[in-house]
C-alpha cells in the first residue's frame, strides 16, 4: 500500500496514443512526510501518519509544535493516518512524493464533496415533482410523512429536505494515467470529490476491479 496526501487542482483532458480522449483530474500529490509511525507495542495497532503542505511556525499551536519537533520534521498544515499492509515499513521523516507511484496504478481517492446547503427532496433524494396543473398543491412538496396518530412520530431515515453535500466520499479504482514527477502532479482518469483546492487522501486501491 502506498499513500499520499494531495490537493485537487481541477479537470482537463488528454489524448492517448490511439487518439482516445481521456477526462482526467489534475492532483497536486505531495510531497508528504512521515510524521509518526504507530506500533502495536505503543498504540495497539500499526499505522503511519503523514503530513502535507508547510505551515508557518507562528500558526502552530504548542501541542502540534511538540509533536513535529519530536519527530524532527517541518510543520505541516494537514495530517492524515493510514493503515499499511503487513510487511511494509515506514520511518519518521521519510518523504513520499508523486515519483513513488507508477502509471497504470489503481487508486482510491477520498475527499469532501461540495456543499450545496439546504435542499428539497427533489434535488436531495432525486424524487419526482407532483402535478404542475392549475390547482395542484403538491408541486415540489415532500408529501405525507405517514405518521398518523400512532406512532405520532417520523421514522428515522425518512427522506426529507435538509443539508446536502459536504460528505466524505471515496472514489475507488481510479486509474493513474500520468505522473509529472518534477511538478508533483497526478493525472487521474475520471472525477474526484470536492472543490478545487480541496484536500485529498490518496492510496493504492484496496480492492482492484481491473
Amino acid at each position: 500500500m502506498k499513500a499520499i496526501l494531495g490537493k485537487k487542482i481541477g479537470m482537463t483532458q488528454i489524448f492517448s496514443e490511439a487518439g482516445e480522449m481521456i477526462p482526467v483530474t489534475v492532483i497536486e500529490a505531495g510531497p508528504a512526510v512521515v510524521t509518526q509511525v504507530k506500533t502495536v507495542e505503543n498504540d495497539g495497532y500499526y499505522g503511519v501518519q503523514i503530513g502535507f503542505e508547510d505551515k508557518k511556525e507562528s500558526r502552530v499551536i504548542k501541542p502540534e509544535k511538540g509533536h513535529f519537533d519530536k519527530a524532527g520534521v517541518p510543520y505541516k498544515k494537514h495530517l492524515a493516518e493510514f493503515r499499511p499492509e503487513e510487511g511494509e515499513s515506514y520511518e519518521v521523516g521519510q518523504v513520499i512524493s508523486a515519483a513513488d507511484f507508477e502509471v497504470g496504478t489503481l487508486l482510491d481517492v477520498t475527499g469532501t464533496s461540495k456543499g450545496k446547503g439546504t435542499q428539497g427532496n427533489i434535488k436531495r433524494h432525486h424524487q419526482r415533482r407532483g402535478p404542475m396543473s392549475h390547482g395542484s398543491k403538491h408541486k415540489r412538496l415532500p408529501g405525507g410523512l405517514a405518521a398518523a396518530t400512532y406512532p405520532s412520530r417520523v421514522f428515522k431515515g425518512h427522506h426529507a429536505p435538509g443539508r446536502t453535500g459536504r460528505d466524505t466520499v471515496t472514489m475507488q479504482n481510479l486509474e493513474l494515467v500520468k505522473v509529472i514527477a518534477d511538478r508533483n502532479l497526478f493525472l487521474v482518469k475520471g472525477a474526484v470529490p470536492g472543490n478545487k483546492g480541496g484536500l485529498l487522501k490518496i492510496r493504492t486501491a484496496v480492492k482492484s476491479q481491473k
